[in-house]
């Protein structure tokens, strides 16, 4: 059976992980890091994020579509959908959780834009760079690897994702028998210590559920 959403415009709509009601499209992939470069050429369209909901068909936009103004991918923690709101119009970056509630505002000026998202149980906004920047909503910074990304924080505690190649021949550019490529988990606290380490890839199912395969 094909069923109709009651607003069909020929998007495509991915599910947000973690639970099975809401669906959402977001009309261009510019993200925040590309706004600056793009302001230099003008303006910049903007873009419109918009709900499904797989229980009624009904679709929602939260907001009318902006120049300048863009949002970055929903995701679902405690029972609640959030998004983030960059207007660069403003300069502001705004947390919102869905129906439209506005959680916090930031200075867009104050962050920075380089792997800019929300992340973790808690709903974190930070950033990846040399360092991972949390700005919301507890203020701590440390560095990071160029081989490592932060996949959650949870219960204070940061888990990052470092991916360890070994037996690559630099000279002749190519692996050798000892080749090995994987990941490892690390977990550190705000401070930046280690509090544990393990080979294991940290993955999250649709249903919500963590794997370390």
């Amino acid at each position: 059976m094909i069923r109709r959403f009651e607003k069909v415009c020929g998007n495509y709509v991915e599910m947000i992980y973690g639970q099975k009601r809401l669906g959402y499209s977001i009309s261009d992939t510019v993200g925040f890091y590309d706004m600056f470069e793009l302001q230099k050429e003008g303006e910049c369209q903007g873009s419109d994020i918009i709900f499904y909901d797989y229980e009624n068909g009904k679709v929602y936009e939260p907001f009318e579509k902006e120049k300048n103004v863009i949002y970055d991918k929903p995701m679902y923690a405690k029972g609640a959908y959030y998004f983030l709101k960059g207007d660069f119009n403003k300069n502001i970056m705004t947390l919102f959780k869905y129906l439209p509630e506005k959680i916090t505002e930031l200075n867009i000026g104050d962050m920075n834009l380089y792997n800019l998202k929300i992340i973790g149980d808690e709903v974190y906004i930070i950033s990846e760079d040399e360092y991972i920047v949390s700005y919301y909503p507890k203020r701590f910074q440390f560095p990071l690897e160029p081989n490592e990304c932060v996949l959650l924080i949870d219960n204070d505690k940061v888990f990052i994702e470092a991916w360890i190649e070994e037996g690559w021949d630099d000279e002749k550019h190519c692996a050798t028998d000892e080749y090995k490529y994987y990941h490892k988990l690390i977990v550190k606290d705000f401070f930046g210590n280690l509090l544990s380490e393990e080979i294991g890839s940290l993955d999250q199912n649709p249903d919500g559920n963590l794997w370390i395969s």
